[in-house]
This record gives structure tokens, C-alpha cells and sequence, in this order.
């Protein structure tokens, strides 16, 4: 079998066209997170530290940026979860039912 042969053969397995769409789509969402982030709730943690919209900082260390970053990774990773992973293994778990 020829190298090509191969490469498309794994190319065309679904489990690379699924990551394939899922990182297309969780970037596609991580850019609508990020305007959540930007125009909500960065705002109203930089309301709560310094004037000058850097957030809280302690010392060096911008606690702003912490918090807004963890958040984002939250929402993105609960969404996520929420939207692509559940049901997929539910259509899965159908899957192998009806096959038994």
C-alpha cells in the first residue's frame, strides 16, 4: 500500500474529521466567549481594582487577567461539554444499543 493510500485512509477516519470540526468550532466559540469576556465581565472586574481598567492587581501580578482567563476556559470548556460532548455519547450509546 502506497503512502498516500495510507495517508488518505487515516485522513478520512472520523476521528480526524471530528477533531478536525471541533477545533474549528471551539474556535469559532472561543471568539464569542472572548466578546462575552471583553464586553461583560472584564468590566466589571476592572470596576472592582484600579481606575486605570488594569484590573486587580497584587504587586506585580494583574488577578484581573487571572480571573477573566480562568472564566473564559470555564465557558468554554462547560459549553462545550454541554453541547458537543453529551451528545454525542448519547447518539453513541443509541448507537450501540441498536446494534445489539
Amino acid at each position: 500500500m502506497g503512502m498516500m493510500q495510507e495517508f488518505k485512509e487515516f485522513a478520512m477516519k472520523g476521528n480526524v474529521i471530528d477533531l478536525a470540526v471541533a477545533v474549528v468550532l471551539g474556535g469559532a466559540f472561543g471568539k464569542v466567549v472572548d466578546g462575552f469576556m471583553n464586553g461583560i465581565v472584564n468590566p466589571i472586574i476592572n470596576s472592582m481594582g484600579s481606575v486605570d481598567g488594569k484590573g486587580m492587581t497584587v504587586g506585580i501580578f494583574d488577578l484581573g487577567a487571572v480571573i477573566s482567563a480562568a472564566i473564559n476556559f470555564l465557558m468554554v470548556a462547560l459549553v462545550l461539554f454541554f453541547v458537543f460532548v453529551k451528545p454525542m455519547q448519547k447518539m453513541m450509546k443509541k448507537k450501540e444499543e441498536s446494534a445489539s
